[in-house]
Order: structure tokens, then sequence, then C-alpha cells
């Protein structure tokens, strides 16, 4: 069932969802000092790509914490807001409410990308 979830996921969104966080990795990368925030958007757009079957374990740190403060002022925002209207688009439907979490999910994830680690279920 996760197979063909992401399947159809990658398809219908999933593809342009882990662009986005492939192009933010890129931006982060043009900078020495943003190199290791676009690292972490490359391991994220993993998720993003293929989410079914997948969870997102979070570690607080005070590191984890200043980062994504940085992260959400300058590209969490718009990521988050991306993924949650089509969460609520895929959700209208009966059919579409696993699409829809899966993109709550990410939203969650577009947040506070910084101490979280993508756990395989």
């Amino acid at each position: 069932m996760r197979l063909l979830g992401n399947i159809i996921w990658f398809i219908f969104g999933g593809f342009l969802g882990g662009l986005s966080w492939w192009l933010a990795g890129l931006l982060w990368c043009i900078t020495i000092i943003g190199i290791p925030i676009g690292k972490q958007c490359f391991k994220m757009a993993s998720i993003s790509f293929m989410p079914f079957g997948k969870e997102i374990v979070y570690h607080d740190t005070a590191v984890s914490f200043l980062v994504n403060v940085l992260w959400f002022l300058i590209s969490g925002m718009e990521l988050a807001l991306g993924n949650l209207i089509m969460g609520c688009l895929f959700c209208i439907t009966i059919v579409g409410i696993p699409f829809g979490l899966q993109y709550f999910k990410i939203a969650k994830l577009a947040l506070a990308p910084f101490g979280a680690e993508i756990v395989k279920i």
C-alpha cells in the first residue's frame, strides 16, 4: 500500500514538493554559512518525494531552535504555506484525505525542519 501511495503521491504533487525543497537547499548553499541548512533541505526532500511509510521524530536542542527561527523567517513560511494549501485542497474529497494528511505532515516539517529525524516505519 505504501508503494502505491508513494507512486500516486509522486505523480500528483510530490515531484513539485520535492523540487521546492531542493530549490530551497540550492539557495541556502549559495552562501558558505547556509551550507548546513541546504544539506538539511536535501534530506527533507526525500520525505517530500515519497512520504508514505515515513514518520518524523523531533529532537529539541538549543541550536536547532535557533536555526529553526532563522529558517522560519527566510524559507519556512513559504514551504509550509504551500503544503498547507495543498493539504486543504486534497482533504476536500474522501479519497484525497490520506494525501492531505501527508501534506500537513510536511507542512509541520517545513516550519521546523532542524532537530527532525525521518524514520521509516
